[in-house]
């Protein structure tokens, strides 16, 4: 495994590397072939940071998050900035989720400056991933925002949508978020009766993906259709329709948890 998560920073930070966002925008260098930057070459940049965490070790080098100054300069000749959607399904997945990682950390202690319940600010605990007020012991850990995604099938079909927020013609599974007091399989029928007015029958685990669109866990599912015909709510869906498997229209790749579960009920039916 290249990357080994750890919450307390070493006593050094010789040899660190840094994945460096400005805002949002992660920076790299043009001229490597790798996401991070050595610290030598931040110093060496001047550019301002204003916050950094820890985040652990990337092949056992210490590595940082950092966010440096809006107004930070950057040489065009040297560095580059893109968003983590650039990053999706290019190079190396383990790479992806660090960086995913370290842009929902630093979002989140940006988000948590001030205390929610007093108004006074918050510090960063150096021990433990949590942002605390000493006033009034309010403790703030990173947030994450269960959600589900499923893909319906039947038979050699598959339900897929084009979703009315996202531009282009993808088409993608059903997903939606957990809200309080739900089970996962709970929510799972809602969002689908509510997007595209069917119902769905038995449900199989698939997995689950840390999904940094800012701060989501993704939990993937197969559903077996039920009953019910296609109607689309249009403040969410686009379009929708059943598709049959060797006649798909342009699906997420597989670097997303959509695109794993299309890609695993294709193989599960090829293979009978």
């Amino acid at each position: 495994m290249s990357f080994r998560p750890h919450n307390s920073p070493p006593v050094s930070s010789e040899g660190a590397l840094h994945l460096v966002f400005r805002r949002d925008q992660l920076v790299t260098d043009l001229r490597a072939t790798q996401l991070l930057l050595p610290r030598e070459q931040m110093q060496r940049a001047g550019w301002q940071v204003l916050r950094e965490q820890f985040l652990g070790y990337w092949q056992e080098r210490p590595c940082f998050a950092v966010e440096i100054d809006e107004t930070a300069e950057l040489d065009p000749m040297r560095f580059q900035q893109g968003n983590l959607y650039q990053l999706l399904g290019r190079g190396d997945e383990s790479l992806f989720a660090l960086a995913g990682r370290a842009s929902q950390l630093l979002a989140w202690e940006r988000d948590h400056q001030y205390c929610g319940r007093c108004g006074e600010g918050m510090v960063l605990d150096r021990q433990e991933r949590a942002m605390r007020c000493l006033p009034c012991h309010t403790v703030n850990y990173p947030r994450i925002n269960p959600c589900i995604i499923v893909l319906v099938t039947r038979g050699e079909q598959m339900l897929l949508a084009r979703h009315a927020n996202f531009r282009g013609n993808m088409y993608s599974t059903l997903a939606g978020f957990i809200e309080a007091g739900e089970s996962a399989e709970e929510t799972l029928r809602r969002e689908v009766r509510e997007e595209v007015g069917i119902e769905v029958g038995r449900l199989r685990y698939f997995g689950s993906q840390s999904w940094p669109f800012p701060s989501q866990l993704m939990l993937g599912f197969f559903a077996d259709y039920a009953g019910g015909d296609i109607v689309c709510e249009p403040a969410e869906i686009a379009d929708a329709g059943w598709f049959h498997y060797r006649e798909l229209p342009r699906t997420p790749t597989p670097a997303s948890i959509a695109g794993q579960l299309i890609r695993h009920y294709i193989q599960e039916l090829t293979q009978e």
